[in-house]
């Protein structure tokens, strides 16, 4: 190879040095020349470069220009492992190693399938990460840098291992796949950086990397060098996780914002309080609000920068997997917020990443969100796209994720979305339908069922659109759950009516079973719901106290027992009457409050139910699983109906749940039943009353052979005011309860409390009984006998 001509090397150094140079290994590292093996550095502000060869040889080279130093090992016909000799002026030589000596760590068959926006593992490739090199003169370790730029015009690396000064580490532009990549010998964890990126508008922008996998803690910006270490211990929850379906499987979800659940815990902190508390409470799953990086504290994680690593404000990525390896220990399933739907605009981040819109749509009709001040992805940029589907992939298998729960999809399904006319772009066909959203939220969902089996995928999505839980083979979106957002809706208005006027509001709680099965949901009292002037979910009820905590304990039972799945917000489950605040913990005192403690211990029994009765769950999304006892009873503000473990109904789990609205006890009322023999009161929620009411849990009633509500027999209760009662058949005695661990919180105390005093209860309250599932060995009953 001849010598490249001096007004060439002058000029490709000056190019370097400003930050322009696309190619910077074709002029830096060794290249066989003519007359041997050239060497050139480039270490700016140097006093002395050396170059040290693994034969034993070392040769001293020259400056050239701006840092930039060279020399030729005159007769060598082969390249070879070299090291660094630099003198700073200090009086010592430096022995340092060479980025520019590396091939590139991205293969061809990696940089196809990310043009092709088909690389599942993105991750794998682009970011930093971390590599150990053998070689003659030892072995080498340190970051692979990679980022995707198509646009730019150069890219350098800075971070406190160069002195954040872009003159030392340019990359290289590999091919026309518009990634940029070096690597950079002896930086490791922890190493903090950014991306300097000489845009298309030729303005130079610092970036934080979009693949990081960590970063500095807010309101600090930098990415940083992760190397995974943590050794999962989950193995048991993993392989059993891949043979369940969450879809017909018991689930109830204890949503927690990390932040304000006990302000001031790590990731670390929580893995021993939070899972203490939820395993106490039976919640099968928690839902955490975003755990990906964020900016800004109050936007809750919405506003998301930092796509692949989970907030630093707790704890390292490994500090993250430990908290989750424990819930999955503990036998609790884990679901994260994701928001795909836009992104925020703030310079350092991805907006105009190369200095032109690039992760969004550079079509502001549709790349800004007028709601939140936002950026919208470009869903048809087969890169955007693939960015997305590996970040799904990449939290439930990377962190073994349990689910997503894909927020504001309306936001993404529809063009006109929050705009006015004339403030949207309609789509090829005219339509005001998002196709290409439409497309990734599909793509993302086959995606993460096909890899991941057992996990979950559910959609925050208000509005109306069909098959939002239908396969995608059959045209539907792919996802396994829904937020059902108008029970959510309907039951809280209903709830914030006085009990003489809900008889005209009646059928705010039935309406929701026209469309119940239509498809797979999840019914939230989400964060959304106790914020923002809301108010909390107990001063949504009117009424003293009192008749507040009675109404909210009814509401619950009948929540658990309403088909579809259940969602908590954290501080619901002891009333908590203040709104929710980001910026301070939840009002644990309120657990030394009898009446607050009760509705703590209900959610307790409910979750206990819920688990051992099939038929509360293994139908949720299948009109066989409900009946109507009575819909109709709007003057006395009741509601009863029974839920079926069997399609046939004939057979298996059964659970009747009668519901009173109303203020007024309903001294003795008739409830149809499917079955004869005995049915048990397996839950009064009116024996959860501070004030000691009597209980009928645990009564064991005989069915009359009568007809009533439809069905051939019936029982007769005592149905207190603002009460649910659920009664299940039984024929046998129940096995006695299991005791508690020793290790188990005293229910009632505030999380991580000692064991020592617990929350006082009523005079004469003894704790109930925790008594098995009942079974029901009746004959079946054919249609015609019913």
């Amino acid at each position: 190879m001849t010598p490249t001509p001096a007004h060439e090397v002058s000029g490709a150094i000056n190019a370097l040095i400003q930050g322009r140079h696309q190619q910077p290994h074709d002029l830096l590292g060794q290249h066989l020349e003519d007359d041997g093996l050239r060497i050139r550095a480039l270490r700016p502000m140097a006093a002395g470069v050396r170059v040290h060869f693994a034969d034993g040889e070392t040769l001293t080279l020259e400056h050239e220009a701006e840092g930039v130093w060279s020399a030729v090992r005159a007769g060598a016909t082969e390249t070879m492992d070299y090291r660094l000799l630099v003198n700073w002026g200090d009086g010592y030589e430096h022995v340092q190693d060479d980025p520019y000596r590396f091939a590139p760590t991205l293969g061809e068959i990696d940089l196809h399938l990310v043009n092709e926006g088909r690389h599942e593992e993105l991750w794998t490739v682009l970011g930093a990460r971390v590599h150990e090199y053998p070689g003659p003169l030892g072995s080498v370790r340190g970051t692979s840098f990679a980022v995707w730029a198509p646009r730019a015009k150069a890219v350098r690396v800075v971070g406190d291992f160069n002195g954040w000064d872009g003159r030392v580490h340019p990359m290289r532009l590999i091919g026309k796949s518009g990634v940029w990549e070096l690597f950079v010998p002896e930086v490791g964890e922890g190493a903090v950086y950014k991306f300097e990126i000489r845009g298309a508008d030729d303005v130079v922008r610092t970036k934080a990397d979009p693949m990081a996998r960590r970063t500095e803690v807010p309101p600090l910006t930098g990415s940083v060098v992760d190397e995974a270490t943590h050794s999962w211990a989950d193995d048991a929850w993993m392989t059993e996780r891949a043979e369940r379906n969450p879809h017909t499987g018991p689930m109830s979800i204890y949503e927690v914002h990390l932040g304000s659940w006990r302000q001031g815990l790590s990731y670390r902190e929580l893995a021993e309080h939070l899972v203490n508390y939820v395993s106490d409470l039976g919640f099968t799953h928690v839902e955490f609000l975003p755990v990906m990086e964020h900016p800004y504290g109050p936007s809750w994680g919405y506003q998301v920068t930092g796509y692949y690593a989970p907030t630093s404000r707790f704890g390292t990525p490994d500090d993250f997997k430990f908290l989750v390896d424990t819930l999955h220990q503990a036998g609790i399933g884990v679901i994260l917020d994701w928001v795909p739907g836009h992104f925020p605009r703030d310079e350092w981040a991805l907006a105009r990443f190369d200095g032109l819109p690039l992760y969004e749509h550079p079509d502001p009709r549709r790349g800004d969100q007028p709601d939140w001040g936002t950026h919208i992805f470009d869903f048809g940029r087969l890169e955007v796209r693939n960015f997305l589907v590996a970040n799904a992939l990449y939290w439930l298998e990377e962190f073994h994720i349990d689910g997503l729960r894909v927020d504001a999809v309306a936001s993404m399904l529809y063009l006109d979305y929050s705009r006015k006319d004339g403030e949207w772009l309609p789509n090829v066909h005219g339509g005001r339908e998002h196709l290409e959203a439409i497309g990734l939220l599909q793509e993302a969902n086959a995606t993460a069922y096909k890899r991941v089996p057992g996990i979950v995928t559910i959609a925050e999505e208000s509005t109306s659109w069909p098959g939002v839980t239908k396969a995608t083979s059959e045209g539907g979106l792919g996802f396994g759950l829904k937020w059902n957002m108008g029970w959510m809706n309907d039951s809280l208005r209903y709830l914030g009516k006085e009990p003489y006027h809900r008889q005209h509001h009646h059928g705010l709680l039935t309406f929701a079973l026209m469309y119940a099965f239509s498809e797979n949901y999840v019914l939230p009292i989400s964060h959304d719901e106790v914020v923002h002037g809301k108010g909390s979910l107990v001063n949504k009820a009117p009424g003293n106290r009192t008749d507040q905590l009675a109404t909210v304990r009814a509401f619950l039972a009948y929540m658990w027992a309403h088909p579809g799945k259940q969602l908590l917000f954290m501080g619901n489950e002891f009333a908590q009457p203040s709104e929710w605040a980001d910026g301070r913990s939840l009002d644990w005192w309120l657990l030394d409050q009898p009446g607050h403690y009760r509705v703590h211990n209900l959610v307790k029994e409910l979750n206990r139910v819920y688990r051992g009765h099939q038929a509360l769950w293994a139908l949720d999304s299948e009109s066989a699983g409900f009946e109507w006892l009575d819909a109709d009873d709007n003057t006395g503000n009741t509601y009863s109906f029974v839920r079926f473990a069997d399609p046939s109904r004939q057979s298996g789990d059964a659970v009747v749940c009668v519901v009173n609205f109303g203020g007024e006890a309903k001294e003795w009322m008739r409830v149809g039943v499917p079955f004869g023999g005995q049915w048990k009161v397996i839950l009064d929620t009116s024996g959860y009353d501070q004030h000691g009411t009597p209980s009928q849990a645990d009564n064991v009633l005989d069915a009359a052979e009568e007809g009533w509500n439809h069905q051939p027999f019936h029982v007769t209760v005592r149905l207190a005011g603002l009460t649910t009662l659920y009664l299940a058949p039984v024929t046998a005695e129940p096995a006695p309860a299991e005791p508690a661990e020793e290790a188990a919180p005293v229910p009632g105390k505030a999380p991580g409390a000692t064991v020592g005093s617990e929350v006082p209860r009523a005079q004469g309250e003894s704790r109930r009984p925790r008594n098995s599932p009942v079974t029901i060995p009746t004959p079946p009953v054919t249609e015609e006998e019913r």
